[in-house]
């Protein structure tokens, strides 16, 4: 039973941005590169990637960490409390996710609701696409600030290695509608 309180567990970029973060461990998930955007379509509101180097647009696919089912195994992340107003912003932030309850698979959780993010059918698909296509990158910038603050927090997971390669990318906000 829960008292109403609502957290979400971060094992990726939730982490980096979190404040008042709390340290736990996921049970029965493994973090994969397991999503990605296309970053040859504008979507208002969310995202696209640039070359560091010449400011020029890259028709990739760009993958972000993930979680698959995996009995025995154990992610590392972090709790931030929520209300519903965060969690709607969270929602629409994480669009290449579906959001699902993790409470019972939480070591040492406390009391209340926790979710997490798992990538969603559609976010699987592009990042099938883009390795089938051979266009499907990691940022190395995302991928950067991922690992500075799990060694920060002092969180000995290490982020799953992959065969994609890594493109030094500029994120950019795109305007909302």
């Amino acid at each position: 039973m829960t008292d109403g309180r609502q957290f979400v567990f971060g094992y990726g970029s939730l982490v980096a941005v979190q404040s008042g973060r709390r340290a736990v461990r996921l049970h029965g998930h493994r973090r994969i590169w397991g999503v990605a955007m296309d970053n040859t379509i504008d979507v208002p509101g969310y995202k696209t990637y640039r070359l560091r180097e010449d400011g020029s647009r890259p028709a990739v696919f760009v993958a972000f960490l993930d979680l698959i089912a995996e009995p025995g195994a154990v992610t590392q992340g972090t709790l931030l409390a929520v209300d519903d107003a965060a969690l709607r912003v969270l929602d629409e932030r994480e669009r290449n996710y579906d959001r699902i309850d993790v409470t019972t698979q939480i070591e040492a959780a406390p009391s209340g609701t926790i979710w997490t993010y798992r990538g969603s059918d559609d976010g699987r698909e592009r990042l099938r696409i883009g390795r089938r296509e051979r266009t499907a990158v990691i940022d190395s910038a995302y991928l950067e600030a991922v690992e500075t603050t799990f060694t920060a927090l002092g969180l000995g997971d290490e982020l799953p290695g992959d065969d994609l390669p890594l493109m030094s990318l500029r994120r950019v906000d795109l305007p909302a509608p």
